[in-house]
């Protein structure tokens, strides 16, 4: 194919889903936030599951599954994407050509260890990472990926083994394209759906591992560690925590701020009061946040006595559910009023 470069704006994101899907309907000029898609999509969440495991220890989640967050912003919004996948990879990057050939910017789900333009010591594998690609030249292509600050470049040969990544979750060449966007959507509709769905799965979700109830139930387990693991697994247990939290994504106290910041300006839009005074609450939880991985990392360095120091840990935990809970309370009534 010819050298092709789509006019595109790049705007760097906090995370990779939600900066690919405002950069792609913002691109069909029907400009969206990255908050706004956090917030519409209900992106906020918690869960710890002692019963799944990620590298031999629980897992701790602070965000919905991926790809939950494009597929709610989407339908909310009433704009068409449609989606493709493949087994063979020739046919996977030709259909690739054919879109870029036609000036349409693709959205790709791919393995980020294989994407050549991360730095080797960023790369890890994740097959779950989304970039856009806005075009090609010669054997690279000209990819808008959110998590830099600009555009980037990528060979052919390792856009192609990141796109068939293997191991879990594989992407299998899986490619997409915005098709429509409706000229005037209904945001308030779409705010009050997103802002009700986080609301219900913060304080009605079941069993003791989600939501609000998720948040005291690991506040027990961390006060609970240094008896029944010694120090070295408390250590390793609290490490988790700490890069789910900080590292993976944007992380626990990162997606509360982020959710703030979609309160925020859900609040100007709608000219509700109560979403701002709200959304300052939010950045407090995730003031909370930080503070616990603050603690938790003065123990896993010895810098912190683990038993005194995880039943700071417990405390912390419990008062960010005591203050999530209360802010999702209230939520859910603001979103009641938007409705009306």
């Amino acid at each position: 194919m010819n050298d092709v470069e789509i006019p595109f704006e790049h705007h760097q994101s906090a995370h990779c889903e939600t900066g690919v899907i405002s950069n792609l309907i913002s691109h069909h000029d029907l400009t969206i936030s990255e908050a706004m898609v956090f917030g519409i999509g209900s992106g906020l969440f918690f869960g710890h599951f002692p019963f799944i495991r990620l590298n031999h220890l629980p897992l701790t989640a602070f965000r919905i599954s991926t790809g939950g967050i494009m597929k709610r912003v989407v339908t909310r919004l009433g704009i068409g994407v449609r989606w493709a996948k493949f087994q063979d990879p020739d046919q996977a990057m030709r259909a690739l050509d054919r879109m870029l050939e036609q000036n349409i910017p693709v959205g790709c789900r791919t393995g980020a260890y294989w994407l050549s333009y991360f730095p080797r010591r960023y790369r890890f594998h994740f097959n779950m990472h989304n970039l856009v690609v806005i075009g090609k030249q010669g054997g690279d292509y000209l990819i808008s990926d959110p998590v830099f600050p600009e555009p980037v470049r990528c060979p052919e040969k390792d856009l192609r083994r990141a796109r068939f990544a293997r191991g879990a979750m594989p992407p299998k060449g899986r490619m997409y394209h915005v098709t429509h966007v409706p000229r005037d959507p209904d945001f308030a509709g779409a705010l009050a759906r997103g802002i009700n769905e986080v609301c219900r799965t913060m304080l009605k979700a079941p069993g003791p591992f989600l939501g609000v109830r998720g948040i005291r139930y690991l506040s027990r387990k961390v006060r609970n560690y240094p008896d029944k693991l010694g120090q070295e697994k408390t250590e390793l247990y609290l490490s988790q925590v700490i890069r789910m939290q900080e590292e993976i994504g944007t992380g626990g106290a990162g997606f509360r701020f982020l959710y703030s910041a979609f309160l925020q300006e859900a609040g100007s839009f709608l000219d509700q009061e109560k979403l701002l005074e709200l959304s300052d609450r939010m950045t407090r939880t995730g003031d909370k946040w930080r503070e616990f991985a603050l603690l938790a990392s003065r123990i896993c360095k010895h810098k912190a006595e683990p038993v005194r120091g995880c039943q700071g840990l417990g405390d912390l935990l419990a008062e960010c559910a005591d203050l999530e809970k209360a802010v999702y309370t209230e939520l859910k009534q603001a979103a009641h009023e938007i409705q009306k």
